[in-house]
C-alpha cells in the first residue's frame, strides 16, 4: 500500500495525527458501519441494507436482504478496500449520500444472469434529525471487545423494489425508514479470542434496539442486559424537529414470546414522561428478518455463509434465497439478533419501525433460566 496522502488529507478533519487512510487505533476489529431498514406498514416487505468497511484489514463489505412473504432475497459483496473512502460502492450495492444527514441513495444493480434476482433504486429522505445513542463499551473478562459510536435516524423511502418478477413501489405514505451508522471497535471473524473466549463465555444477553418513526416524533428505545437483569446499556429518548430532545426514563419491558420460542410476537415498553407519567410503547409484530441469515451478522458461520469484515478475495458476490420455513436453511437464526418490522403505538399515535431483539441463554427477568429454555406453551 502507499504512503502518499489520500484526497481526504486535504480537508481540516483529521482527529490525529495521520493520514484519514489511517484509524487511530491499530486493533484489527476497527470498523466503520451503517445499517438500513425499510419496511411497508403492512407487514408484507422487510429490506435491510448495509455496508462496512474494515480499515485494518483491508476488506469493505455490503449487504441487502428483502423478507417477502416466506423468502428471504440475499445479495452480498466483499472487495479490497482501497484509498477513495467516499466510494461507497460494493459490487452490485451502492450507498451514496446525495445530502448528509437528510438524504441517500440505495441502489442493487440487477444481476444481468438472473433476471428475478433481488433490485432496488431508493432515496431515503431524513423525517427527524439524526440523534445520538449511548457510547456502547463491552468487556469479557478484562477485555474491551465493543466500543462504538453510534447515531440512529427515521425518515421516508421512494422508489422501486424488483424482485422475483415483481416490482414494488415504495411510496412515503405506505413505507418508512430507519438507519443506524456506528464506527469503532467490534470484534470481525478470524481471531483467535484466547482466554476470554473460553473460559468467559456470557451465561445470557438480552438486547432491544427499537427506533420509532410517528408523523411528528421519533422514539429510540435501547435495553441491554445481563442474565440477572443488570442493566449495561440504556436509552429512551423523544426527538422532535427543532425541538430539545425529551429523555423518557427506565425503560421496562413485558414481552410475549411465541411459545417454544423466543420469538417476540408483542411488546409493551414501561416508559416515563417528562412529567412522571407513564407512557406505554406498544409494538406489534409485522415480519421478520433474522441477521443470521444472508446479512452477515454473527452467528452465521461464515464458512457456510458470510460474516462482515471477512476476506473472500476482490469483486466477491454472492446472491442467495432462503427458505424461512425450513429451520434447517439457516439453523443459527435462534441465537442471533433478529430485526422485527413493527406497528407501534404511543399515546394514542400510530407509528412504525424495528424491534430488533435478540435474548440468549440466561435471563432472570425473563424467566429463561439457559440457552436451551424457551417460552412455555401456557403463555398462550
Amino acid at each position: 500500500m502507499s504512503d502518499r496522502p489520500i484526497a481526504l488529507d486535504e480537508y481540516p478533519i483529521h482527529q490525529v495525527p495521520l493520514s484519514l487512510r489511517h484509524v487511530a487505533t491499530g486493533d484489527r476489529n476497527a470498523y466503520d458501519r451503517c445499517i438500513f431498514h425499510v419496511l411497508d406498514h403492512s407487514g408484507r416487505a422487510l429490506l435491510i441494507a448495509g455496508l462496512g468497511v474494515y480499515p485494518n484489514t483491508g476488506v469493505i463489505d455490503a449487504y441487502a436482504t428483502l423478507r417477502l412473504g416466506d423468502r428471504l432475497h440475499a445479495v452480498r459483496a466483499s472487495d479490497a478496500l482501497t484509498d477513495d473512502r467516499m466510494a461507497l460502492t460494493v459490487g452490485p450495492l451502492s450507498i451514496t449520500v446525495e445530502e448528509p444527514l437528510a438524504r441517500l441513495r440505495l441502489t442493487c444493480a440487477a444481476d444481468p444472469g438472473d433476471p428475478d434476482g433481488l433490485a432496488y433504486d431508493l432515496t431515503w429522505t431524513a423525517a427527524f434529525p439524526a440523534t445520538w445513542e449511548p457510547h456502547h463499551t463491552q468487556y469479557r473478562g478484562d477485555r474491551l471487545t465493543l466500543q462504538a459510536r453510534r447515531f440512529v435516524q427515521a425518515g421516508t423511502c421512494t422508489g422501486r423494489i424488483r424482485v422475483a418478477g415483481e416490482e414494488i413501489a415504495v411510496t412515503a405514505g405506505e413505507w418508512t425508514g430507519t438507519r443506524d451508522r456506528s464506527w469503532g471497535v467490534r470484534p470481525i471473524p478470524g481471531e483467535d479470542p484466547g482466554r476470554a473466549g473460553e473460559e468467559l463465555r456470557t451465561e445470557g444477553f438480552h438486547w432491544i434496539w427499537c427506533p420509532v418513526r410517528f408523523d411528528d416524533r421519533f422514539v429510540m428505545v435501547i435495553v441491554q442486559e445481563d442474565a440477572d437483569g443488570y442493566r449495561t446499556l440504556n436509552e429512551a429518548r423523544l426527538v422532535r424537529p427543532d425541538r430539545p430532545d425529551v429523555q423518557l426514563g427506565w425503560p421496562h419491558t413485558d414481552i410475549t414470546y411465541r411459545p417454544g420460542t423466543r420469538h417476540p410476537e408483542r411488546a409493551v415498553l414501561h416508559l416515563t414522561g417528562p412529567a412522571r407519567e407513564p407512557l406505554d410503547l406498544t409494538a406489534e409484530v409485522l415480519t421478520s428478518s433474522p441477521l443470521a441469515v444472508g446479512a452477515g451478522y454473527p452467528p452465521a458461520d461464515p464458512h457456510d455463509d458470510w460474516q462482515h469484515g471477512t476476506w473472500r478475495g476482490r469483486g466477491w458476490t454472492d446472491r442467495r434465497v432462503y427458505d424461512l420455513k425450513d429451520p434447517a436453511a439457516h439453523p443459527h437464526a435462534a441465537y442471533g439478533v433478529t430485526d422485527h418490522a413493527a406497528r407501534f403505538t404511543l399515546d394514542g399515535r400510530t407509528g412504525y419501525g424495528i424491534f430488533e431483539h435478540g435474548s440468549f441463554g440466561r435471563h432472570d427477568p425473563s424467566g429463561f433460566a439457559d440457552y436451551a429454555a424457551v417460552a412455555p406453551e401456557a403463555d398462550r
